[in-house]
């Protein structure tokens, strides 16, 4: 299996030099300005928005605000939102080892103390198909699916003795039957819906990381990468400047979403662009 793995970087490491653009069209498709801290985007390129406030405020693909989260101050600012489902959102609260589901309206609807199941460290949780919860136990290294309750389900084995490391993963994403693991060292992890180790993808020190559809996405410095799970293959596209100095960025299957400093605002500007 090793030299299966070994294999499969060099060809995607032949793929994405061999690929690389650098008169890539980005289209300017619209901008997105306000007080927002953070965000994030569902496969219906609705957006999310964390305000300074700690409010969840929710935009449909047209810019039209359609919900917004005002229960703040139990548990402070969430460091994590999951919008894989666009029906269930779940925020998570590092601090508080605390996870809040919401419904499509952003209503609150549940919430989970993990430290009821013994998991007072996670930094990474992900929503799965069948709207269970993925948390990675960095005490015991080790992934588990529990249900809205909280209760375990299952569990892989300790990473350490599965993979010979103890990995820090900091993205979950359950995605076309697979779960994958993403430690911006090790690279992405990946498993079956039992828990068993599939394959390690070596794409390392991507920012901005995220599976969405058929594809993985990330950022490095000035270019961005578009890895497809199908082919095995990686396009990379050289971002213009004002782009790639954005403060952070997210996508969906067609669309770059980068957030810049507004200086004349005095806040954040979303810009959305189309690419290909």
């Amino acid at each position: 299996m090793k030299k299966g793995l070994n294999i499969l970087v060099i060809c995607i490491l032949l793929s994405v030099s061999g690929m690389a653009q650098t008169d890539t069209t980005f289209r300017l498709i619209k901008t997105m300005k306000g007080d927002i801290v953070d965000f994030t985007v569902d496969n219906l390129d609705n957006v999310y928005i964390l305000t300074s406030r700690n409010q969840i405020k929710k935009f449909n693909a047209n810019g039209d605000s359609v919900a917004i989260y005002n229960d703040v101050k139990k548990f402070g600012q969430a460091t994590l939102v999951d919008v894989s489902n666009p029906l269930k959102i779940l925020l998570y609260y590092k601090d508080f080892a605390t996870v809040v589901m919401l419904d499509r309206f952003l209503n609150a609807v549940n919430s989970i103390d993990l430290r009821k199941q013994n998991i007072f460290q996670a930094k990474a949780i992900g929503q799965s198909y069948d709207n269970k919860i993925w948390v990675y136990d960095e005490i015991e290294n080790k992934l588990k699916k529990v249900d809205e309750d909280g209760k375990l389900l299952q569990e892989t084995p300790d990473f350490r003795l599965l993979l010979g490391t103890a990995p820090s993963p900091i993205k979950i994403f359950d995605e076309n039957r697979y779960v994958y693991v993403y430690d911006s060292i090790f690279g992405v992890y990946v498993f079956d819906y039992y828990g068993a180790l599939k394959n390690n993808i070596m794409i390392d020190h991507w920012q901005n990381f995220k599976v969405a559809g058929k594809y993985m996405f990330g950022s490095r410095s000035d270019s961005l990468f578009r890895y497809s799970l199908s082919t095995f293959q990686a396009d990379k596209w050289k971002m213009p400047e004002a782009i790639f100095k954005s403060r952070a960025f997210n996508f969906s299957s067609t669309r770059l979403y980068a957030l810049r400093k507004d200086e004349e605002a005095k806040g954040n500007t979303i810009l959305i662009y189309s690419f290909r």
